[in-house]
């Protein structure tokens, strides 16, 4: 991994030999960005399109996880005291697993309807699958047999209004991200034991008073961001948003490279990188969110806002949903507003109403854009530097899960239900 040459091996390498196109193995997808290779579905209804759909009991956010023609997502009770994994047939979607893995007594109450127990998305490779609920424990699964492998439940935090940030994987290296109320804290695990190779403690300076909220407040301090990596010089970056910074370790041994600080809090969406700008996209989180543009480059240390920052934006940019770049574009979507900027420079080529509240991440191919709000539209628009609305979707029920893809079809959950849509 530190031999400069072989880091474009590296690179393919991290994907496993099983994860076709047609995958969906981890949050925002193979390459962790959101953006799918098939001819998804342009246009569908409660009506029109649907392949399949399920109902699905309990109250889960995990984005659908796609692979060897299966469909995964976790769910949990509304009182967080039993939490489940569910397997569905990918063509017909019938129930292949659904079970109780982990009971709490006295789980920590959620304090608002924005997030649920079952809010990580897992990851897939080959015969195993790896799930978490947070602080309430991480499964490694033989997805053959259903049974598991290994499991961790003493890495603890506080998370204050629920766990949410995903599982993160690389190589061997399994990344959980703990920042709760109480401490703030990323552990890699090995994959194939569950066995921790390093912790790394956020070093972030909790010591200012926001808008009246004191500094000690669980949410001045909390994050559910997830960690993506970046091969940069010869170092594997983890770049993760956290409350009042982002911070890029080295993967090897979580030791700190470099931060930007920043005053706002709660970040939830996940950086996102572009080999064609050299930049790597982080979202600030609430209070003033912000959408910062860093440029990665080898030999950078300690505080880099002032020399690798190359721009910000604070209109239209998205409280919770992850935005995607394709073409040159970053794409965002927030408070019914769905915005296109100039990726290399931030200039503004348009924002226009659609939709209502974001949670989901956008989600993208080649040539389209999908935005799927809180009450269960699902806006359809070219990818292109002029606004072009495809298509509206609506559904019964709301999306809070960021939608996935299964080769030419979608993968959608929302608040009630799993679709698979295909083409009419």
């Amino acid at each position: 991994m530190k031999n400069g040459p072989l880091l474009a091996l590296a690179l393919a390498a991290a994907l496993p030999a099983s994860t076709l196109p047609a995958d969906w193995p981890e949050f925002r997808g193979p390459d962790r960005n959101g953006i799918a290779s098939g001819d998804l579905p342009v246009r569908w209804s409660e009506d029109e399109g649907i392949r399949w759909r399920r109902e699905v009991h309990g109250l889960g956010w995990s984005t659908p996880l796609v692979a060897d023609g299966r469909i995964w997502i976790t769910t949990a009770t509304a009182d967080g005291r039993e939490m489940s994994i569910l397997c569905f047939d990918g063509e017909s979607g019938e129930t292949l697993l659904d079970r109780v893995f982990i009971t709490n007594d006295n789980p920590e109450p959620l304090a608002n309807n924005l997030n649920t127990y079952a809010s990580p998305t897992g990851v897939l490779e080959g015969s195993r699958g790896w799930f978490s609920f947070g602080s309430y424990g991480t499964i490694c699964l033989d997805t053959e047999t259903f049974e598991p492998v290994w499991q961790r439940r003493d890495l603890t935090c506080s998370h204050w209004r629920g766990p949410a940030s995903s599982l993160a994987m690389w190589e061997e290296k399994l990344v959980l991200t703990l920042e709760g109320a109480d401490q703030q804290y990323f552990v890699a695990l090995d994959k194939d034991t569950g066995e921790t190779l390093w912790r790394r403690d956020r070093s972030t300076a909790f010591d200012d008073e926001k808008d009246g909220i004191p500094a000690n407040s669980g949410d001045m301090r909390k994050a559910f961001s997830t960690p993506t990596f970046v091969p940069v010089g010869d170092t594997v970056q983890m770049i993760v948003n956290g409350s009042k910074a982002c911070w890029a370790y080295d993967l090897a041994d979580g030791s700190e490279i470099w931060h930007v600080p920043y005053e706002t809090h709660s970040p939830s969406s996940r950086c996102v990188h572009c080999e064609e700008t050299g930049l790597v996209y982080i979202n600030t989180g609430l209070g003033k969110a912000e959408v910062w543009a860093i440029r990665l480059e080898p030999g950078m240390r300690g505080d880099v806002s002032d020399s690798h920052v190359a721009w910000k934006i604070f209109q239209r940019t998205p409280k919770r949903s992850s935005p995607v770049v394709v073409g040159g574009m970053l794409f965002m979507a927030n408070d019914g507003i769905l915005s296109c900027v100039d990726a290399r420079t931030g200039d503004i080529h348009w924002a226009k109403r659609a939709g209502g509240e974001y949670s989901a991440s956008l989600l993208a191919t080649t040539d389209r854009i999908y935005a799927c709000d809180e009450d269960g539209l699902c806006t359809v628009v070219r990818a292109a530097p002029e606004f072009e609305l495809l298509a509206e979707n609506q559904l019964e029920s709301g999306f809070m899960a960021s939608p996935a893809a299964a080769g030419d079809d979608l993968v959608l959950r929302t608040k009630t239900h799993l679709y698979r849509i295909g083409k009419p």
